[in-house]
């Protein structure tokens, strides 16, 4: 398996090398070459094993440049039953008639990120003690990425983190996680704007060459598709446990459909490659909140990002994303594959400021699945205390804007899967809000408010971040 750039300039390269890169070399972001198929028998084959070996089954298909057994041992460290609170790594649970629950969040920092970071943390250090490289990350949070990240790779060999956040935009369990870190190699910064201005940065130094070689930069946003192969394994874990249940001769045409809280569309993206692989999703539902770009693209097939000031600042905001950086990897599968036709829509977004693709919009949904909708605070209120009076579970805002638009779009007959964002105790505020319950820490983070903050405040300035990681950076 070899991987390409959307943008068309960049020679075909093996797993492990674009583990290192994060954006292509010239600009784009990576894909496959080709998709890999599965079949219903090999799918089936799959049922009765545990969560790192189907990450192993799944990851195979794409790092194929590094020995099965290497890649097992990998599996088997990130996902180690120590490092989740569930046994089964993602329970899958009922959460009302026609609608399940995946539990991304039993991980380290509470958050689905968790799942693709573990792994990540363990494939860069791997390949990175291989090459005799070092790798300085920066990444770009508005919430659960970034502590994600730092749990991963706090502490590895040769590997450096510089993550931008955005100044007063998250929500205290959220600075308290990242920034409470003393490792030396972590380096917290709170950049004066919006998600999408960090996100800004990264492209720029992501996108100098010269920059970017000389301090031995990478990325684990979800541009790295690391993260994306690693997210696929639990849409095949989720369907496998849905169907548990049916009768054995009924199992490989059952098609669930599958509900998206999406911001940067990296998670929801995930999922289209895994239905792309074969796997029988219906429908991909894609959730957003007050910042609802992607629901106007997927309704509309008009792409119009907003800007800084026009993003406004929500109950979910791990959600407050106006540009998302994976749409591209969507567009061009929708633009069939070809660099000249994306080219084109990026230079009518440059030009205009939004990309006009409604001549692709039955496309979205017939060939595809996509459907999408909107989630507003009170929406988010409503459905946390519904869920909570019906079954006694809390949900998180994100998660709770994800139970709102399923229920809109679940089918007869047809299983709607939510997937998890984070835990309820990283919101109290909006579960207390929603419940009139006051929430406390997780047994295992008890203190972690109470902890000494580290964090470098630095405007939006381009050269004064390029001091900074210049002055930081990691070296072999």
């Amino acid at each position: 398996m070899k991987y390409i750039s959307t943008r068309g300039g960049m020679a075909p390269a093996p797993y492990s090398a674009i583990l290192l890169e994060g954006l292509a070399t010239d600009g784009g972001l990576v894909v496959p070459e080709t998709v890999p198929q599965v079949d219903s028998e090999q799918i089936e084959s799959w049922r009765s094993l545990t969560y790192p070996e189907l990450a192993t089954e799944v990851l195979s298909f794409y790092a194929t440049d590094i020995p099965r057994d290497d890649l097992a041992r990998m599996c088997a460290a990130a996902y180690a039953p120590a490092g989740f609170v569930a046994e089964e790594i993602v329970p899958v649970t009922e959460l009302e008639d026609g609608i399940l629950l995946v539990g991304l969040s039993e991980g380290p920092t509470l958050a689905f990120k968790d799942m693709a970071m573990q792994f990540l943390g363990q494939s860069l250090e791997y390949v990175l003690a291989r090459s005799d490289r070092a790798l300085n990350i920066i990444g770009a949070t508005s919430g659960d990425t970034g502590s994600a990240a730092e749990y991963a790779l706090r502490g590895k060999a040769g590997i450096g983190v510089f993550m931008m956040s955005p100044q007063g935009r998250m929500s205290d369990f959220q600075r308290a996680q990242m920034y409470s870190l003393t490792d030396d190699n972590i380096h917290n910064i709170a950049i004066d704007g919006v998600f999408d201005d960090c996100q800004n940065l990264v492209k720029a130094l992501s996108s100098d060459l010269e920059f970017k070689r000389a301090h031995e930069l990478g990325t684990v946003n979800s541009i790295n598709l690391g993260r994306i192969s690693a997210q696929m394994v639990y849409y095949f874990w989720a369907w496998l446990r849905a169907t548990d249940a049916v009768a054995e001769g009924d199992r490989a045409a059952f098609e669930v459909s599958v509900t998206v809280p999406s911001g940067n569309f990296g998670n929801i993206l995930s999922g289209h490659l895994a239905k792309a692989m074969g796997l029988p999703i219906r429908r991909l539902v894609l959730a957003a909140n007050e910042n609802n770009v992607l629901d106007e693209f997927f309704r509309t097939g008009i792409y119009a990002p907003r800007s800084a000031a026009d993003t406004h600042a929500t109950s979910s905001p791990s959600m407050d994303i106006s540009k998302a950086s994976n749409l591209e990897r969507f567009i061009f599968d929708l633009l069939g594959r070809d660099p000249e036709r994306l080219a084109a829509a990026w230079r009518e977004l440059d030009e205009t400021g939004r990309i006009d693709l409604s001549a692709e919009l039955p496309r979205l949904e017939t060939e595809f699945g996509f459907q999408s909708g909107t989630s507003t605070h009170a929406d988010r209120v409503a459905t946390i205390r519904s869920v909570y009076e019906a079954s006694g579970t809390l949900i998180d805002p994100h998660t709770a804007d994800g139970v709102k638009v399923a229920r809109e779009h679940v089918e007869a007959g047809v299983l709607m899967l939510v997937l998890e964002t984070a835990k309820p105790e990283k919101f109290p505020e909006i579960v207390l809000e929603a419940t009139g319950q006051r929430i406390g820490m997780p047994e295992h983070l008890a203190g972690l408010l109470d902890l000494p903050q580290h964090v470098t405040e630095m405007n939006d300035d381009e050269a004064q971040l390029r001091a900074f990681i210049a002055q930081h950076a990691v070296q072999r």
